[in-house]
């Protein structure tokens, strides 16, 4: 089989990647590993993604926006970061910028089924599922693809199998890992009193809890703890849970009861040494796996695959070639540029913000003190999180 670009990986990232590719006329091929009903129809996995406009911008551009149902997309419209109980939060929102929003939260399920959908509806996409990629064999013009059910000879490899990418590993690229030694647990709050749509990241001793506002009196629970301490919380019977996540929370939200099904994910940060080498290219959590505490993990990734398919088009129109070197090293270059520094300050103020060490709890208050008195300071966070600018 020959494809002009291969995908390894049919989540988000390498989905949204085969969309823009499609775009530019080149035939696709994406592996996954999940079969096709679970790509179809995903399951609740817990996570709210919080979109950034330009990344709302890029799903409308590539044609999923539209198949996300309108009733699953919240706004945000401001959000507070708090650390113990009665301290002065740092606070950030949309005033003066004209729009009604800092960003808009949305189910990963919900938009895993939307590029799927897209993908699946594109001629020029083919969706091998249900399919494991052994290795990936490159030559001086061209890359094999060794799979399951079939090689692929192909241009330009793509690997977005996630942050343990398999293929990442047997290409010879490691990565540094930073490993917090938490877990975080995730699942849908229903309470009594309004969230008015206000986010809350708070850090609290002993634990982080971040409340995300979601449409009607319900709330998306992110609770970092100890691994043993979330198992204990994801085994708890109904009712005693709803119990403890009301006395950790303050009761901030009133009477509060699960609705959905409880989910844990290992906190492990991880940032490939190379993005790139011969006819091959990392994207999303294979190149950069975010810490969560920014919401910018999936932004980040979308960011990267918009990158790249800038790098490929113009590799097509300089040499007719998708998998030119020198496409490929500009694409390395501004990715490592725009992720770098976000991934080295979000472990730092991970590992500051989840100290409980005195110095650590002091310096917390006294720095939200200060940040939220700082109005320049406060309106370059805001621009950040909102990120409403094209990727030069």
């Amino acid at each position: 089989m020959r494809s002009d670009v291969t995908i390894i990986g049919g989540g988000p990232a390498g989905l949204a990647m085969a969309l823009s590719l499609d775009a530019l006329g080149l035939s696709v091929t994406v592996l996954e590993r999940a079969p096709h009903a679970a790509l179809a129809d995903p399951d609740f996995d817990g996570r709210e993604i919080a979109l950034t406009h330009h990344s709302v911008s890029a799903l409308r551009a590539s044609g999923a926006w539209a198949r996300i149902p309108a009733i699953g997309v919240s706004p945000l419209r401001e959000a507070r970061v708090e650390t113990g109980r009665r301290n002065h939060p740092l606070t950030f929102d949309t005033r003066g910028r004209g729009v009604d929003a800092l960003g808009y939260l949305v189910s990963n399920h919900l938009i895993r089924r939307a590029l799927y959908q897209e993908a699946v509806s594109r001629p020029g996409i083919t969706l091998r599922a249900g399919v494991a990629t052994r290795r990936v064999r490159t030559d001086r013009d061209r890359v094999t693809v060794l799979a399951e059910g079939g090689d692929i000879e192909t241009r330009l490899a793509i690997a977005a199998d996630g942050r343990f990418s398999d293929i990442r590993r047997l290409h010879g690229i490691g990565a540094v890992t930073h490993d917090f030694h938490r877990a975080m647990l995730v699942c849908r709050m229903a309470h009594e009193s309004p969230h008015h749509h206000v986010a809350l990241q708070w850090f609290d001793q002993g634990q982080t809890v971040a409340l995300l506002p979601v449409n009607g009196s319900a709330s998306s629970l992110v609770l970092t703890l100890p691994p043993d301490h979330i198992a204990d919380l994801r085994a708890m019977e109904r009712d005693a849970f709803n119990a403890e996540i009301m006395a950790r929370i303050g009761n901030r939200l009133g009477a509060m009861r699960l609705v959905s099904t409880r989910h844990v994910y290992p906190l492990c940060a991880v940032y490939a040494h190379r993005f790139t080498a011969s006819r091959f290219a990392l994207i999303g959590d294979a190149a950069v796996g975010m810490h969560p505490i920014t919401a910018h993990g999936f932004n980040l990734g979308l960011k990267g695959q918009e990158i790249l398919t800038q790098e490929i088009a113009a590799g097509l129109a300089r040499h007719g070639d998708p998998g030119a070197a020198a496409s490929l090293r500009r694409f390395e270059m501004r990715h490592r540029m725009a992720t770098a520094p976000l991934f080295a300050a979000t472990n730092g103020i991970a590992t500051l913000y989840t100290r409980d060490d005195p110095p650590f709890r002091h310096l917390r208050v006294a720095g939200l003190r200060v940040a939220d008195s700082l109005a320049p300071f406060k309106a370059a966070v805001t621009s950040m999180l909102m990120d409403d600018k094209k990727t030069a």
